[in-house]
């Protein structure tokens, strides 16, 4: 407790150094003779830097990863061994993973002494409440009557200083600061007075009223490490310097603005005071003052000497409710393997968000900042504070504490401290006492503010309460670990006391020494609460009763933690001496014991037992058929701790083959009498000629893993061979498996058994085996090579000179050989007679099975040379009989007949697609002759119809790329297969439109017209719905032949289509409305007839809707090129079209299909309203029966739709008329305004003669250009910077010109005279003759650009709309109106702005 320390009568004072520890980075450092003196200051435990620990190395989850991959895997048949139906009960037994565990970091206490004097102080003397704190080596209190309470370390009260009577004058002490000695003490007050005391003897020495201006509280007063410097901050946001001088025995005080409230109010100040146990002597901080300063929206950091200079600056973003948070700490950062550099660190916070920024300072001059890390918090921030230099504390705004690791931004604890009742400076802030004067900003954040009420110093946090002082102090190593003791947490104490035995802890305090020192008085503490955990489990916290799982399950969440941590203490003889006696009291927590070190053996974390131990996991597994995992616990464990004899009988009794064979390899360095022995057993059931068991597949698999690893120098079923057993290990199981006979040998038994055991059980995977082993370094010498042709000659003996073996099997041999062979260059040789048998299997004709393997081992033997034997005819004859195309290929290859080697390619199933490359490949290359070329075209074109079946796109590229024919003979060819044909055609005209571009039209392919309309004919056959969807986009074919084409077939739309293209623009609208009417007929029919179907009847509505929709747009597009009457021949029948049925259905119940005719009436008619005049309309309706009888009601929608309508074009027409008028009289106004606008000439002469133009004998024209360049005309000409264009001199400026050629340049001026009596001169000129030498060429091109250029007039455009709306529609012409012209644009553009 914190009152308990102060109140020690044997401390004098409180010891604020830290204790060095000079072996605390020798782990960091390399060690030296002479270390330097900044270094053993360096080589402090709490001067760790935020950053320090980054370089301690943390295996990361891909480490992790890499570690777990790293141990060597056993084989598949080792897995089989662990793959079982039961669940993995081991899986349960781990330790859980678990967040860290941190225990509990503060402890909270309470100055009792403290606080008495404070209920004392208010009772007796009506000091008040408290207000503010400061915190050094006393401890002072401000009340908020005007006293100040000081305290020492013994919670004594020093002094009392100042009186109620002061309080009354200058309001409550809002802050506090004790100097560098604390021998000073300020204190600001709320109504802003400053007063100084000498702690000495408790005397008032200075009283300020004027270090700031009148009527703002004081809310912060700070000393800086001069002992006659301070600063101090204002409720108007204003900062301030104060300098105490004496002189001649008087003492004065001088003030200096830093910062102005009005430019933002400054809400903390926090000068950098250097920390003298951590910095050295001759640091360049010692001679810099620096102040940091935070506003509502900024960070600013000053030095205040040698010189005030702002050095850093940082927006501060957050809550207009939270204020800005400052922090300082010196702290050690690293900077490489060998340097550290003591710097001091700056927090600034604002709402969530907190900032690290470090602080560099090489001079005085030269002082930088650089941020470190951003950390955001789920909460808004209310204080800010450094408890060490690894260790934050934050306080939120539910007055919660939080404790946070800097480097890894990890919360340690929370802390809720409610209970204190924290004292806030809100009214300060407000300033209350001077009348509230405050921006409404500032008084606003500041129902937040604690900054005086909060102080850290040495590991410890004040916090100032309405009734006492609360002190959170940082707990030592050991207090962590016993306070989770004490609440019988023993796992997480476990975890804590590992994580500080790892040096992986945070806020690590008491912890100190040497790092192997460190470590062993952490492991004797483990070690006892291990002890003492084991014991209380075994007796106190063990279930008298219950069932024997839920006794496993306890004793399963007890035994993984001795384990664990006797692992992590490498304590082997603690956990089975002391820990395994005691648990082997009980017979199910000694069970429980033993299954739960199945899952450390398993991960190679625990490979010695003690023997008994050992026979005791044997006894208990077997005893509970266990003995799958008994196998796969012994391939993990070291031989030297099993009792071989008992292991192996276990093992050969229950047919632990793994194991049998890691106890023979690892004991015994026996490789070969397992094999045999295990090869016999197979051999045995493999004779019967029954279906094998289960168990028995498993041993014949686990033994062709075993072969293949101890061939291959591995170990089984995890490892490697030690390097000088190897080549032993090769020989030995090679002589086992060609041995002749068996040790034993039976009268019966036939020769190579061991061999022919493992052909017999598995021939293709033994075969891999025997491949595999064949490609390691020992088969490839000459003694390697004799070997591998030995066992090639045993299999030939077993397999093809005896029976016994089915066609399959002998047929999986001869592919192994001829890959062999192949692969090794023909140093495998067998006889031809058997050779010819392999060629023979390989090209069966009958087998399918396997059929690409087969033909790539032939493929393999063919490259390496090995059928340079056999007569190349024969071959291909099998080869072709077997369809082994590729073989095909190789052998036409070698023979130059290409267009074989094609017949091949389309007769493959899976390469017929890579016929086009091939064929390209052939056409296009150099390397070929004419006439193999012409025979390749002649027979891509001969399987013209297969190669379109294929890819048709492709094809007829081909034809257009590689072939020698035109198109027009290939369709000839093609015309008897009317689809071929078509997918031909399809191909060429998807490729005629990718080959070329816009860009490249000389790539275009040219398609013949007459091969447009052949393919439209069959087009029309075969998909006649896409007709009017090709024709459409393409321009390729003949109008009269096309059109012909589609009547002939009767496509409608099609045949719509071209004669609207061709024209005839009433043939197209008859056929639309003869298939519009057709469709509403059957709708109008359906409707009357049945009242069923209204599915059907939608339908059909839908498809007579489109067609309607078509015809709309087809009238729309041909109104703007008809006379009145053509246009009225258009829109009436498709008006009377679709009023007809309407007149037919008008007295149906189904009223949803006569409102939906209403709706397409009125689209008709609201389209119509564009080109038809609106009487002649209204007039058709009102003769229609529909719609004349009856009462207006049944009309009124539709008549007002028609006046809605054109009330929208003529509001539409009168906006357009005003944009126009207000577009002419902007345009007219701007340019009159810079036409009456004067041009000041830059200078008084001619730019180019030099000639000043006050020059009254000079009659000549000047020339002043907007850009105020000024010449004589003259001089222009002389230049020739004048151009004659439709008769009138045009002027161009002759140094613009000239400077920025390409540009065009302005040609307005203003004439003047440099002579005055030559004035009435001015535009009077005689017309000139243009020059002659102008180019004509270049005249013809700007009259073109002009004309091309020229747009209608605003005025032909307002007398166009002037006139009347009802001879508009009726008189107008197309051709003589200005809107009907294509090139018409309407620019309704802001005008543009002129100088």
């Amino acid at each position: 407790m914190a009152s308990e320390s102060m109140s020690d009568p044997g401390k004098h004072e409180i010891n604020f150094d830290i204790e060095f520890d000079d072996s605390e980075f020798q782990s960091d450092l390399p060690e030296v003779d002479n270390p330097p003196t900044l270094e053993s200051i360096l080589n402090e435990e709490e001067t760790a830097s935020v950053l320090e620990e980054d370089e301690i190395s943390i295996p990361s989850t891909v480490q992790a990863f890499k570690d777990s991959q790293s141990q060597d895997t056993s084989s598949l048949s080792s897995h089989d061994s662990s793959l079982t139906d039961k669940p993995t009960r081991w899986e349960k037994r781990r330790v859980r993973k678990q967040k860290a565990i941190h225990g509990s970091v503060l402890k909270s206490s309470k100055l009792q002494k403290v606080a008495a004097q404070l209920q004392s102080a208010a009772d007796k003397v009506d000091a008040g409440m408290p207000t503010a704190m400061a915190v050094s080596s006393l401890i002072a209190i401000g009340t908020s009557h005007g006293l100040v309470l000081v305290f020492d370390y013994e919670q004594v009260l020093k002094w009392c200083l100042g009186s109620t009577a002061v309080g009354a004058q200058y309001g409550a002490v809002s802050s506090l600061s004790f100097n560098k000695d604390c021998t000073r003490l300020l204190s600001g007050f709320a109504r802003g007075q400053i007063t100084m005391w000498d702690l000495s003897n408790g005397k008032l020495i200075r009283t300020i009223t004027d270090a700031h201006p009148p009527g703002t509280a004081v809310l912060h007063i700070k000393f800086t490490d001069s002992l006659v410097l301070a600063v101090c901050s204002d409720s108007g946001g204003s900062v301030f310097e104060l300098e105490f001088k004496r002189l001649i025995g008087m003492r004065s005080c001088e003030s200096r603005c830093l910062f102005s409230g009005s430019r933002g109010e400054v809400c903390v100040i926090e000068p950098l005071h250097m920390n003298l146990s951590m910095t050295a002597k001759d640091h360049p901080m010692q001679d810099v003052s620096i102040l940091a300063m935070a506003s509502l929206s900024k960070v600013l950091l000053v030095t205040l000497s040698p010189q005030l200079k702002v050095v850093f600056t940082h927006p501060l973003k957050g809550s207009p409710s939270c204020l800005p948070l400052l922090a300082w700490q010196f702290v050690v950062i690293q900077v490489s393997q060998s340097d550290r550099v003591v710097d001091p660190v700056l927090v600034f916070a604002r709402e969530s968000t907190i900032h690290f920024h470090q602080v560099v300072c090489r001079s005085a001059q030269d002082i930088k900042c650089t941020g470190l890390q951003k950390m955001t918090v789920p909460y808004k921030l209310l204080n800010v504070t450094w408890m060490n230099t690894r260790t934050l504390v934050t306080i939120d705004t539910t007055e919660k504490i939080h404790v946070i690791d800097v480097r890894s931004e990890e919360e340690l604890q929370v802390l809720d401290m409610t209970d204190v009742q924290l004292v806030y400076n809100t009214s300060f802030f407000k300033s209350l006492a001077t009348g509230g004067n405050v921006s409404q900003a500032l008084a606003f954040a500041g129902d937040h503010a604690c900054y005086q009420t909060l102080a850290s110093h040495e590991n410890r946090l004040f916090v100032l309460g309405s009734k006492a002082v609360h002190v959170f102090t940082v707990r030592n190593w050991k207090e962590r670990i016993d306070v989770l003791v004490q609440e019988q947490k023993y796992q997480d104490a476990l975890a804590l006391a590992l994580s500080f035995y790892e040096n992986k802890a945070k806020a690590i305090v008491g912890l100190s020494g040497p790092s192997q020192k460190k470590k062993e008085i952490v492991a004797d503490l483990m070690l006892d609460l291990l002890f003492e955990y084991v014991d209380l489990s075994m007796t106190q916290l063990c279930p008298d009763k219950g069932k024997i799982e839920e006794l496993e399950e306890y004793y399963m969440n007890i035994v993984p933690v001795c384990v664990e941590y006797c692992l992590h203490l490498n304590k082997m003889d603690i956990l089975f001496g002391r820990i395994y006696e005691r648990f082997s009291m009980d017979m199910i927590a000694m069970g429980t014991f033993l299954e739960c070190l199945e899952p450390y053996i398993l991960d190679d974390r625990l490979r010695v037992m003690p023997p008994v131990v050992m026979k005791d996991f044997v006894t208990h597994y077997e005893a509970r058929s266990m003995l799958e995992s008994v196998e796969a616990c012994i391939v993990h464990m070291d031989v030297s701790s099993l009792d071989i004899h008992h292991v192996v009988h276990l093992c050969w009794s229950h047919g632990l083959y793994d194991a049998i064979l890691y106890v023979y390899n690892k004991g015994m360095f026996d490789y070969t009498t397992p094999l045999e022995e295990l090869l016999s057993t197979l051999k045995a059931a493999v004779d019967t000629g029954k279906q094998l068991s289960d168990q028995q597949i498993r041993l014949g698999n686990k033994l062709l893993v075993y072969v293949s690893c101890c061939l291959a120098g591995r170990a089984y079923p995890l490892g490697d061979i030690p390097e000088e057993h190897e080549a032993r290990v090769k020989q030995d199981v090679f002589s086992s498996l060609t041995c002749r006979h068996t040790k034993a040998k039976p009268a019966d038994e036939l020769e190579f058994p061991y061999l022919r055991t493992l052909l017999v059980f598995d021939t293709r995977e033994f075969l891999n085996v025997l491949a595999l082993a064949f490609e390691e370094e020992e088969f490839n010498t000459s003694e390697g090579i004799a070997k591998r042709q030995h066992i090639v000659d045993i299999l030939l003996r077993i397999m093809v000179e005896s029976v016994g073996f089915t066609p399959t099997q002998v047929g999986v041999l001869f592919t192994f050989l001829a890959r062999q062979m192949a692969r090794h260059e023909n140093t495998i040789t067998v006889n031809k007679l058997l050779f010819e048998q392999v060629l023979e299997f390989l090209c069966n004709p009958d087998d399918e099975s396997r059929h690409e393997e087969r033909q790539q081992a032939l493929l393999e033997l063919s490259h390496a040379g090995g059928l340079k034997q056999v007569d190349e005819e024969r071959f291909l004859h099998l080869a072709e009989r077997a369809k082994f195309y590729r073989v095909c290929e190789l052998l036409y290859e070698k023979r130059r007949e290409f267009d074989r080697i094609l017949s091949c390619y389309l007769r493959d199933y899976a390469r017929k697609y890579h016929a086009f490359n091939f064929i390209s490949s052939i056409v296009d290359s150099d390397r070929f002759t004419p006439e193999e070329k012409a025979s390749i075209q002649a027979e891509a074109l001969n399987h013209i119809e297969e190669l379109v079946s294929i890819d048709s796109k492709q094809a007829a590229q081909m034809v257009f790329n590689n072939l020698a024919v035109s198109l027009a003979d290939v369709v000839k060819q093609l015309k008897s297969e009317e689809t071929v044909l078509f997918e031909f055609l399809q191909g060429v005209m998807a490729f005629s439109l990718t080959s070329g571009s816009a860009i490249n039209t000389d790539k275009q392919i040219q398609v013949e017209a007459s091969i447009f309309e052949l393919y439209i004919d069959l087009m029309c056959k075969f998909r006649p719905n896409d007709v009017y969807n090709f024709i459409k986009p393409n321009e390729g074919y003949r109008l009269e032949q096309t059109l012909a084409i589609c009547r002939k077939h009767n496509l409608a739309e099609p045949t719509a289509f071209l004669l609207e293209k061709a024209g005839d623009i009433q043939g197209a609208f008859g056929i639309y409305l003869e298939i519009l009417s057709g469709k509403l007929k059957k709708l109008t029919e359906n409707l009357l007839g049945s009242s069923d179907g209204n599915k059907d009847m939608s339908c059909q509505f839908n498809e007579a809707e489109a067609v309607l929709l078509v015809i709309i747009q087809l009238c729309q597009r041909n109104s703007n090129k008809m006379d009145e009457q053509t246009r009225e021949s258009l829109w009436f029948p498709l008006l009377d079209a679709l009023m007809f049925p309407q007149r037919r259905i008008k007295d149906i119940d189904n009223k949803e299909i006569l409102n939906d005719f209403k709706k397409l009436t009125h689209h008709v008619l609201n389209n119509m309203m564009g080109y038809i005049a609106l009487p002649a309309i209204l007039q058709k309706i009102m003769q229609d029966p529909a719609y004349n009888t009856g009462k207006f009601g049944e009309i009124r929608e539709l008549i007002l739709g028609m006046l809605e309508t054109y009330n929208y074009e003529q509001t539409l027409m009168i906006t357009c008329k005003n944009l126009l008028n207000h577009d002419i009289h902007m345009h007219l106004r701007n340019l009159t305004s810079v036409a009456a606008k004067g041009y000041i000439p830059r200078g008084e002469q001619c730019r180019i003669c030099v000639k000043r133009f006050i020059n009254q004998q000079d009659s000549d024209t000047v020339i002043v250009f907007r850009c105020g360049h000024s010449y004589h005309s003259n001089c222009l000409q002389a230049v020739g910077s004048v151009h004659v264009i439709d008769g009138e001199d045009t002027y161009v400026c002759y140094l613009c010109s000239n400077s920025k050629r390409g540009q065009t340049q302005s040609s307005r001026f203003h004439r003047s005279l440099s002579n005055p009596m030559t004035a009435q001169q001015l535009g009077l000129r005689p017309d000139r003759a243009r020059d002659s030498s102008e180019d004509p060429q270049h005249i013809q091109n700007v009259d073109a650009v002009r004309r091309s250029m020229r747009t209608p007039s605003r005025l032909g455009m307002l007398s166009e709309l002037s006139k009347p709306e009802s001879s508009s529609r009726t008189s107008r012409s197309p051709a003589s109106s200005i809107f009907q012209q294509d090139r018409f644009k309407l620019n309704v553009g802001a005008p543009r702005v002129f100088d």
